[in-house]
């Protein structure tokens, strides 16, 4: 995948110099770019856990207030078991749109890969073939600082 931000997490001029520039206006900040030029490609993954987690956290806490406070018994047990079978529906729901959200982000997550994985490879192919062309041309290695030239001398 071809990143074209100006700001990502790699080592580029623009995210060197704000690191530079960072830590002579106030240290801390110098130090977070650096973070974010090391770990910063792994912030994705990490916000989708702490997504996932937090969605996590929010239904159960959500169960739990829903049967202290928010379903107390009515009355009219025909009702009140209408509700609870209801309720639990929409969290099978809930929790299959989950499932599928999931699977998903996998699907997405392979393709990138496999788009990397197919750039790599054509890169990788293009080598080769120029090194193959070089070689063919007497060039000898690949940038190689002394040039391949016989003077008129015979040497």
């Amino acid at each position: 995948m071809t990143q074209t931000a100006l700001i990502r997490p790699a080592w580029t001029p623009a995210t060197i110099g704000l690191m530079v520039l960072g830590f002579i206006v106030f240290w801390p900040l110098g130090l977070a770019m650096l973070a974010y030029i090391l770990w910063g490609d792994r912030l994705e993954g990490f916000k989708g856990d702490v997504n996932r987690a937090t969605d996590q956290m929010a239904r159960n806490w959500g169960r739990c207030s829903r049967s202290a406070t928010m379903s107390p018994r009515t009355g009219n047990v025909a009702f009140d078991d209408w509700r609870e079978a209801e309720l639990k529906r929409i969290e099978e729901e809930r929790r299959k749109l989950d499932e599928m959200r999931q699977e998903f982000d996998d699907y997405l997550r392979e393709l990138r890969r496999a788009k990397d994985q197919k750039e790599f490879d054509e890169f990788m192919a293009q080598r080769a073939r120029d090194m193959d062309a070089d070689a063919d041309n007497g060039n000898g290695a690949r940038g190689s600082s002394v040039p391949n030239v016989k003077g008129s001398d015979g040497l």
